[in-house]
């Protein structure tokens, strides 16, 4: 039975369980850098590591900008609104998505506008969207109304799903065509390049995440990546509650969020940063030895990296054959009782009662995918003691 054939597959590769989805790595200076940060008693939104890793954030990235802010859907909101996103507008976003990018939307006053995925990256397929375009918007004064609702259609957010980079370049050009601004959810993608240039740099802004699954993480926190001065300013500004800076006094001339991310968390981040070229190894290694094993299984892969691009490999994620769809639930539950954690991917947003009156399109390619896919156990550690 196939369900059991994945449970040994997985148990070749990471051994006994239990075994957790993704867990992070502390083996670097972790430790040191929070005790620098308690030791100084700037545990808050001011201090030298919340700089230090936006510089070290945006050279690793090759942006010109990294703004730390509190989580991944604080950074798309924040990026959302400066992108002009407004009370009214329609924002595409996947429907094969975590919840965070539909809120964000929503946060802005939107509405999500869901679009389809294909299965070589999982992420909106750009050729389909354009025909899609096509037929339900039109051109005015520069702007992509939807001639349905008569709203504008401000702009689309593509995911890199699990640390695979979308098709980026057909997305802009999408973008360019259709007058949308596009921001890029990177969310799950830190270290994943296409053509050498990383993800979350392509877009007007880039939003990551360092939730305590991400590849790296902060504790809670996120970044977002811009290559504008103008923009980077004003994010900062608007994510530390709009305060002019003055020796005492309370100026706040705008309305502002309490965004920054706490020097305590940016402390942890430093260290991760160092880490990641050797997590980054590590995931890629497990990847390989799961590919090792599934490759000679029936009905079941493993998704890879596609044509052009370096994935981080955020998520080892198999796909079933669709004659094998109906097995995803039992190969959830054999492998969750032998003690190794797997997932489904998400829902898909468009069916949860916020979202289930919002635009679509035919979401033939989503669904399907979201009863073939399925995350394994895929911390950088399983692997870590033999590199």
């Amino acid at each position: 039975m196939l369900p059991q054939k994945v449970v040994d597959a997985i148990h070749s590769v990471v051994g006994s369980g239990p075994v957790g989805l993704h867990e992070p790595s502390f083996e670097g200076n972790e430790w040191l850098y929070i005790k620098e940060c308690l030791d100084s008693t700037f545990v808050s939104s001011v201090g030298k590591f919340v700089d230090r890793f936006e510089d070290d954030l945006a050279c690793y990235t090759g942006a010109k900008y990294a703004i730390a802010v509190v989580n991944g859907t604080a950074a798309l909101h924040i990026a959302l609104k400066l992108a002009g996103v407004q009370q009214g507008d329609e924002v595409l976003i996947p429907t094969l998505t975590f919840v965070a990018t539909a809120n964000a939307v929503t946060y802005c006053g939107a509405e999500p506008h869901f679009v389809d995925s294909e299965e070589k990256n999982l992420g909106i397929d750009p050729y389909t969207l354009r025909e899609y375009l096509n037929n339900i918007s039109e051109i005015c004064n520069k702007q992509c109304v939807n001639k349905k609702t008569g709203k504008i259609i401000r702009a689309i957010v593509p995911m890199h799903t699990f640390g695979h980079p979308v098709d980026i370049e057909g997305l802009l050009s999408v973008a360019r065509d259709f007058h949308l601004v596009l921001i890029e959810d990177a969310a799950e993608s830190l270290g994943s390049t296409v053509n050498g240039r990383h993800t979350g740099t392509f877009g007007l802004m880039g939003a990551l995440s360092f939730n305590g699954n991400k590849t790296i993480t902060t504790g809670g926190g996120g970044a977002i990546l811009t290559n504008d001065p103008n923009l980077a300013k004003k994010l900062k500004h608007l994510t530390t509650t709009a305060k002019v800076p003055h020796q005492w006094e309370y100026v706040h001339d705008e309305i502002g969020y309490n965004y920054r991310m706490p020097n305590l968390n940016a402390a942890l981040g430093c260290a991760q940063l160092e880490a990641l070229p050797k997590i980054l190894k590590q995931k890629r290694e497990l990847f390989n030895r799961y590919q090792k094993v599934f490759s000679m299984l029936d009905g079941i892969s493993l998704i890879k990296e596609p044509e052009n691009c370096t994935s981080n490999y955020w998520l080892q994620t198999l796909l079933l054959d669709i004659s094998q769809s109906n097995q995803r639930d039992q190969i959830l539950e054999v492998t969750n009782e032998a003690g190794y954690m797997t997932r489904p991917v998400w829902n898909p947003v468009h069916n949860l009662i916020p979202f289930k009156d919002c635009p679509r399109m035919e979401l033939t390619g989503a669904l399907s995918l979201s009863q073939c896919l399925i995350n394994i156990p895929s911390s950088s550690g399983l692997v870590g003691a033999i590199l």
